[in-house]
């Protein structure tokens, strides 16, 4: 093969979509534990391994899941819900086991553990996509983590970082052109110079595609101009995760 030449992992990222209607046919369990076994392959720092993968099939929990969320209705209406949790907990026991105590109440040690769950849910929509499943990722699950946490039964230490909805596609939407190479990529030094430059052509490029008229720094200054999820520390030291 040249260098030139694509391989299937590259097209497949190349033409990714966040897929939100699905066809009603179900996921077997055997092709689920065949994506959720091989994104268990993920990368992990100090094969810690602080991530676990809850598979929600049950109608009523993915509804109330859904409204925790923000009330999208995919979330509803996915055939499986992952919740892709950090969690630190079996750690915590391993030192137990040994009559240690467990050092891992940090911030460090929390972005190891979200670090881990975001590569293992990374791996899973790449396995789920590569035979022919659609997915879509699921910030909102953070909008409520004492709740969410309560209802999935999740143990001291461990929060959902993010769901993921799997399940047939029903359509593909079109994909989004993301900011141009130039300015996600730096060669040697970060270089701001261009900054102002590429968020101009992103503009335009955006706006050309039809988003609603609304440029991309217009829509990322509307959103983030006041703090989200203001609480989050305080809901994740309530669940075992302070960050300090």
């Amino acid at each position: 093969m040249t260098v030139v030449e694509k391989s299937e992992t590259i097209r497949l990222l190349e033409s990714r979509v966040s897929v939100r209607k699905f066809r009603p046919d179900p996921v077997s369990d055997d092709l689920l534990a065949i994506v959720l076994r091989a994104a268990c392959r993920a990368p992990t720092s100090s094969n810690i391994q602080a991530y676990s993968l809850i598979v929600i099939r049950d109608a009523e929990t993915r509804r109330a899941l859904s409204v925790l969320a923000g009330n999208q209705a995919h979330v509803a209406d996915t055939p499986v819900l992952l919740a892709v949790c950090a969690d630190v907990s079996r750690a915590r026991r391993a030192c137990e086991l040994h009559g240690r105590p467990f050092a891992g109440q940090n911030m460090e040690i929390g972005l190891v553990a979200t670090v881990d769950a975001s590569l293992a849910g990374m791996c899973v929509m790449l396995a789920a996509e590569s035979l022919g499943l659609g997915c879509v990722m699921i910030g909102g699950m953070r909008n409520k983590p004492l709740e969410t946490a309560r209802l999935l039964a999740l143990p001291d230490g461990a929060f959902v970082v993010f769901g993921m909805c799997l399940g047939w596609p029903l359509e593909r939407p079109e994909m989004r052109p993301r900011i141009p190479d130039d300015g996600a990529i730096h060669l040697g030094r970060y270089d701001a110079s261009r900054t102002d430059d590429v968020l101009r052509a992103y503009d335009e490029m955006i706006t050309n595609k039809g988003d609603a008229a609304m440029t991309w720094t217009a829509r990322i200054s509307r959103d983030f101009s006041t703090a989200r999820r203001p609480d989050m520390r305080a809901c994740l030291a309530a669940l075992g995760l302070p960050f300090e």
